[in-house]
């Protein structure tokens, strides 16, 4: 079995109590330096909006900001730096 055909036979979105929820937000560290998915980033947008009184696209623009592209642009996956969120969310950065 190549990478690619089994990478495309893990969903990246699961369904919990009817909810839809993105599989890398069940299955990565919930720590505050940890990096998520940008799909687990938008997952979240709404609630973190509202827990700092933001417009959601505020949010978003935060979120594209902190997120860094795969190695060489070839390897990995993108990630959002959960910390940096954090601290512009914060206004420290």
């Amino acid at each position: 079995m190549k990478m690619w055909q089994l990478r495309s036979s893990f969903p990246s979105v699961i369904y919990i109590r009817s909810t839809k929820v993105c599989i890398s937000v069940t299955s990565t560290s919930g720590a505050a330096f940890s990096a998520y998915s940008p799909p687990a980033a938008e997952y979240q947008v709404t609630r973190i909006a509202k827990a700092n009184d933001m417009a959601e696209d505020e949010v978003r623009e935060i979120i594209e900001k902190c997120t860094s592209g795969k190695f060489l642009g070839v390897f990995g996956e993108e990630t959002v730096n959960v910390l940096k969120v954090n601290l512009m969310l914060d206004g420290i950065l």
